[in-house]
């Protein structure tokens, strides 16, 4: 598992996204990025935690800072979501989680005695510049789309 710092440069990914298109984080230099890693679409935490940060999209575009969702979800599923709860920024899909892992979020679980392999749910903040400003790891969704705009405006 890779462990990122703060400080550290943010590793580069292509991502598809909605309509056929990709995300690629170099090509957003000059933005602050909010890059928040979840388990799974359309579940309660994760919807609770996108509709946060949805709710708070205007007050990160005036700070020109872009939010980007990314799960393991298929871009079917992807759209299904943002439809659903009209969701307006990007969610990005890593099917085979290279990026959940470049980033370290891709760990060990256990549920009911059970292991398996899931998303940590985490929230990396990154510069104009490309560098990881800020990590939040093991989230609380309760307040958490708050404190990432307040951190975000410190910028």
């Amino acid at each position: 598992m890779t462990t990122l710092n703060i400080g550290d440069i943010a590793p580069d990914f292509t991502m598809p996204i909605k309509d056929g298109t990709e995300i690629t984080l170099s090509k957003l230099k000059g933005k602050i990025v909010v890059l928040y890693f979840y388990p799974k679409d359309d579940t309660p935490g994760c919807t609770l935690e996108a509709q946060a940060f949805n709710i708070l999209k205007p007050e990160f575009a005036k700070i020109n800072a872009v939010i980007i969702g990314i799960s393991k979800d298929n871009i079917s599923s992807h759209n299904k979501f943002q439809d659903k709860y009209c969701l307006q920024f990007d969610l990005a899909s890593d099917a085979d989680s290279d990026t959940c892992q470049r980033y370290g979020v891709w760990v060990e679980k256990s549920m009911y005695g059970k292991k398996y392999m899931g998303i940590n749910r985490a929230t990396f903040i990154i510069d104009q510049t490309g560098k990881i400003k800020h990590i939040w790891s093991k989230v609380s969704i309760d307040g958490h789309a708050q404190e990432v705009l307040d951190f975000c405006k410190t910028l």
